[in-house]
């Protein structure tokens, strides 16, 4: 990651935040809901590949702010 792992998760999780659509972060078996802190703290690590899954009613809005925000902390994201 670009900058520490606090950063990174601090601010995807407020960019999640800033929309009314379900956010989520699959990987391998694992659903995580992309507002969660505590649930990014235990799951994201840099190497790994997510997968994002975003419904509601601004979802492509959301999906593209998740998009830039995981790579503007280097993070690999399956939108």
């Amino acid at each position: 990651m670009t900058n520490n792992k606090n950063a990174a998760i601090v601010d995807i999780a407020q960019t999640a935040g800033k929309f009314k659509s379900s956010i989520v972060l699959q990987f391998d078996n694992k659903y995580i809901d992309v507002k969660s802190i505590l649930g990014l703290f235990t799951t994201l690590v840099s190497d790994n590949d997510y997968e994002l899954h975003v419904h509601g009613p601004d979802e492509e809005d959301a999906k593209k702010a998740m998009i830039e925000v995981f790579a503007k902390h280097g993070l690999n994201i399956k939108a």
